[in-house]
């Protein structure tokens, strides 16, 4: 079945997201911004979020085994905006492409529900041309998971293989691809333009 919708991961996808954003500019040692970054606000302790849990629970945990750092933490949640400094090069210009041209545009976004709604609206401008977006810490289901995916589809109304999902995890776009959606591994807007291209999305 020909692609006619395209779903976007949002983070280094759409939007630059890194922790280091944010705390470079209140650790001034570089070691102990690596640190920090690497030991205390881990990867792994933030995909808890993207998976449901509250922020006030998560930052309990770990003010409880790292509390010399309590401040530090403490300023993840109200400040997590600042870890997403602004758009992907050519990103913006893309979708307002696609949506010019009629396409249908959807997200599925691994993304703590808390965080999600100020962010969504200080980027009223670009996801307004979006018809919904799934956000995992609201459904508690998160990527590569396929139930995110098929509550997706079933949300948007589509079949799979009417779905072309852009993400920049492999493992994210591999498992959209074994439920028979077009799913392409992002590696920047002008790359994502021809591939689109090739789908038939855009001149």
């Amino acid at each position: 079945m020909s692609a006619t919708s395209v779903i976007f991961d949002v983070g280094r996808v759409l939007y630059d997201w890194n922790p280091r954003f944010l705390y470079e500019r209140l650790i001034r040692d570089g070691e102990a911004l690596d640190a920090f970054l690497r030991d205390v606000v881990t990867t792994e302790w933030h995909f808890q979020h993207d998976a449901g849990r509250p922020f006030a629970e998560t930052a309990a945990e770990l003010v409880a085994r790292f509390p010399h750092h309590a401040d530090l933490i403490a300023q993840w949640g109200p400040r997590f905006n600042e870890t997403i400094p602004g758009p992907i090069a050519g990103m913006p210009d893309l979708v307002a492409d696609l949506d010019a041209a009629g396409v249908p545009l959807y997200a599925i976004t691994n993304f703590s529900g808390e965080f999600w709604p100020p962010f969504r609206a200080r980027e009223a401008a670009l996801f307004d041309r979006f018809r919904d977006i799934v956000v995992s810490g609201d459904e508690k289901l998160v990527k590569p998971d396929p139930a995110i995916y098929a509550l997706a589809l079933a949300r948007f109304g589509l079949t799979p293989g009417e779905a072309v999902f852009v993400d920049d995890n492999a493992a994210n776009v591999d498992a959209a691809a074994a439920l028979g959606i077009h799913a392409i591994l992002f590696r920047g807007a002008a790359a994502l333009r021809a591939d689109l291209g090739v789908l038939g999305l855009l001149d």
